[in-house]
């Protein structure tokens, strides 16, 4: 079987150092800001959390350099949403710690049924997430496999701090008669004895998540901005010494090429990406050159007068990237079985833990509400927005990412209420839920704030690379901590029937009337 290059990446040192300047700004912005939030809401609580957080990346770069991993954009960008997920744990017990005192309970009580309370989600929330990071591993390629390997090493050692050193840290605290704090001014007016009715607008929601739901289907018609491996193409980054005008470059190449190509700015208006087709489905051994020269001709007017093709392939080209369609077939199908695949296995895993249909059918819902947004965002507005907006395999890697984050809040919902429909004997379903709601409303709203500002961050200051991703993490965020309040929830009261939505406790015995006297 004669062997054949199907997949080719050229990036030149100038376009990586950016990059990886880019990627490592991002982190440690992230780092700073993350260090700051426990500590303003948390009060001296926080150091715990940051303790926590310094020994998970000490550890996962430990793990990442002892195995040899390569250090790519992909990977800052695993590092940075590891940033934003290392203090999940610790948010979640903090704030159930919180509550136990709010209820009067002493200091080492409600630290330690803050900590035997918060397991369960904890587990559940960390498992979801690790097996949609195992099946982007299995499924992806290149970078985004390197994504994948380092969010794996991240969650697993996120639970190692957050559970087993923040505690043994806090109960050294215990132990030398030191109680940490951990409300402060803002954490006490933030959220605290919440009482928002959100059953109560279940209707609304529901108009929203069908319109969600025909946009969603709508983006499949009108259609997206595959990225050059998904299409099959050629694809050029390339510097001029000066701006130039988008438009009149597509209809110079438009007349060698034969057809207009994909042009968008990275970054600098004297920095285009140029994706063409043009012979792309031609083999030969001087086709690639063939196309670069061609790619030069159109270009002529735009370059120095003089500058000769070696001269441009040498200083002005800073990357290419070629894939044939043959791989670009297997790539959609892997990325298509990767979601259903993610789909399927959280919400077997959220029947087996809960044991009722309903709370996996919410997960379904909600989860299927968040990738409607995100295909719907990236199908209606790539042409809109002033950067790339491609489906590629890092637009796969954050949706799956927002699949297994978006698990987080639902199963803390969903375990509170199955915590509360336990202790609310004959309460309504409704009223549980609401309250379920609001009771963890705080740790939701903190836990998605803190990966969000992470990814923002990265957004706006990892550069081009890992833009659309973190665009992509951004919708995922939002709409996930949405659709957990307001979509997952509410489906189990219209499914409920009446109901229990967990074993209830039992009845409290009547007492029997005392015997009258003979």
């Amino acid at each position: 079987a004669p062997a054949k290059i199907v997949q080719e990446q050229v990036v030149g040192p100038t376009l990586g150092q950016e990059a990886v300047k880019g990627g490592s700004m991002a982190f440690l912005i992230s780092f700073f800001v993350i260090f700051v939030l426990m500590l303003v809401y948390y009060n001296n609580s926080g150091w715990i959390a940051n303790i926590s957080l310094i020994l998970n990346l000490l550890f996962t770069i430990s793990i990442l350099t002892a195995m040899g991993a390569t250090f790519t954009a992909a990977g800052i960008a695993g590092l940075v949403l590891t940033i934003g997920m290392a203090v999940d744990t610790n948010v979640i017990v903090f704030e159930r710690i919180k509550e136990e005192l709010s209820w009067g309970r002493n200091y080492p009580t409600a630290v330690a049924n803050g900590y035997r309370r918060s397991l369960a989600p904890v587990l559940d929330a960390h498992v979801t997430t690790f097996m949609t990071a195992a099946i982007l591993y299995y499924f992806g390629l290149g970078p985004v496999r390197g994504f994948a390997y380092v969010q794996m090493w991240g969650i697993v050692l996120n639970l190692f701090c957050g559970i087993l050193i923040s505690r043994t840290l806090t109960d050294w605290f215990t132990s030398k008669s030191t109680h940490l704090e951990y409300f402060t001014t803002l954490g006490k007016r933030v959220f605290q004895h919440a009482k928002f009715k959100f059953i109560e607008f279940r209707k609304v929601t529901y108009a929203i998540s069908v319109v969600v739901a025909l946009l969603g289907l709508g983006s499949l018609i009108y259609g997206f901005e595959y990225g050059v491996e998904f299409k099959g193409g050629r694809s050029y980054t390339v510097r001029f010494d000066k701006p130039v005008k988008n438009d009149e470059v597509r209809d110079d190449l438009q007349k060698v090429f034969g057809e207009y190509p994909i042009i968008k700015t990275l970054g600098a208006s004297n920095q285009l990406n140029i994706t063409t087709a043009y012979k792309i489905d031609e083999v030969g051994a001087n086709v690639d050159s063939t196309v670069e020269r061609t790619l030069y001709t159109g270009l002529s007017k735009v370059l120095p007068q003089g500058l000769t093709y070696e001269e441009f392939d040498k200083n002005y080209k800073v990357g290419s990237q070629t894939v044939l369609p043959t791989i670009s077939e297997d790539l959609k199908r892997g990325a298509i079985i990767a979601t259903l695949v993610s789909l399927l296995i959280i919400v077997g895993y959220i029947f087996i833990r809960f044991r009722d249909w309903r709370y996996s059918l919410g997960t379904i819902v909600a989860l299927l509400h968040d990738v409607f947004v995100t295909l719907a965002v990236f199908s209606f507005l790539r042409h809109i927005v002033p950067f790339p907006l491609e489906i590629d395999q890092h637009f796969i890697a954050a949706v799956l990412t927002v699949i297994g984050f978006s698990m987080n809040d639902t199963i803390i919902v969903f375990d509170r209420i199955r915590e509360n429909s336990h202790n609310m004997h004959g309460t309504d379903n409704a009223t549980i839920i609401n309250k379920s709601i609001n009771d963890t409303l705080s740790r939701t709203i903190m836990t998605s704030l803190t990966v969000f500002l992470t990814i923002l961050i990265l957004f706006i200051v990892g550069g081009e690379v890992t833009r659309g991703f973190a665009f992509a993490m951004l919708i995922g965020v939002v709409t996930g901590t949405y659709s957990s309040i307001f979509v997952a929830a509410p489906i189990l009261v219209d499914f409920a029937k009446g109901r229990p939505l967990g074993e209830n406790a039992p009845a409290p015995a009547k007492a029997k009337p005392a015997a009258g006297k003979a």
